[in-house]
């Protein structure tokens, strides 16, 4: 077990014991995409070298305020999310991470163990929650599951294609006529947002919640930026990004 005696152990910096304990690496593994949000930096190194030697692929943050942010440029299929963070707590993060229609499998780590706290997580949003102390072979294990369980979670609103363009269900990226655009992450929110309802218009403030989630300080003319740069990079394409001064942007085709 991940005992409390080891947990104090990592935090001292000797999580390379724990690592060696977890064991080999399996002979067939999947390329699981994992974000791991944890602030205990020596419980999150540990985790991630683990992770990797398992043939995970892992973007990992320590801070709730970017966590979001984190989660919408690396395209997770599973998120390990830790309760207790500095800034924006797990819960938090989560909660805006679903309203901004991020639908990402979430398992929550915590030492909060309590039925309580495990029944906030579980309506908060989150899929699974393994309390600390745990066993890596089990983390694990949950994790690849919750990545079997839903695949394609992450892109699984992801519109029909508009004028060639469309989300792709495996990577959650933009493409155009079946080729990847190289699209910033806060275009590609604006993108996705705009695909939901092409030909609609969509309000400047509720873009700025999906394209800037968790950011209450941020300026109401932030969205004109990004909305510039995602228009010159469609310009030339069968569809057409229009500002409606005072309501907000519409995605249709172009004359």
């Amino acid at each position: 077990m991940f005992a409390a005696k080891s947990v104090n152990r990592l935090s001292k910096g000797l999580g390379e014991t724990l690592m060696r304990r977890a064991g080999p690496a399996p002979a067939k593994v999947g390329a699981v995409k994992l974000l791991l949000v944890e602030d205990n930096l020596a419980m999150q190194t540990t985790l991630q070298r683990t992770f990797e030697r398992r043939g995970m692929q892992v973007v990992a943050c320590g801070d709730g305020d970017r966590a979001v942010d984190r989660w919408l440029a690396s395209v997770p299929d599973v998120v390990l999310l830790d309760l207790s963070l500095p800034g924006l707590d797990g819960l938090q993060v989560l909660e805006r991470a679903r309203a901004a229609g991020l639908t990402t499998p979430v398992l929550i780590l915590t030492a909060r163990g309590t039925v309580g706290d495990r029944i906030l997580g579980l309506n908060t949003g989150a899929d699974d929650y393994l309390p600390k102390p745990f066993d890596l072979d089990e983390l694990e294990a949950r994790v690849r599951a919750l990545a079997r369980r839903a695949p394609g979670a992450r892109t699984a609103d992801a519109p029909p294609p508009f004028c060639g363009l469309h989300i792709d269900h495996d990577s959650g990226g933009a493409c155009l006529h079946g080729e990847p655009m190289d699209l910033a992450p806060r275009e590609l929110a604006l993108l996705r947002a705009l695909l939901a309802r092409p030909g609609q218009a969509v309000a400047r403030e509720r873009l700025l919640e999906l394209v800037f989630p968790g950011k209450a300080d941020v300026q109401a003319d932030a969205i004109e930026v990004v909305a510039y740069r995602l228009r010159k990079k469609i310009a030339g394409t069968e569809a057409q990004l229009v500002t409606l001064r005072g309501l907000g942007y519409l995605l249709k085709a172009a004359p």
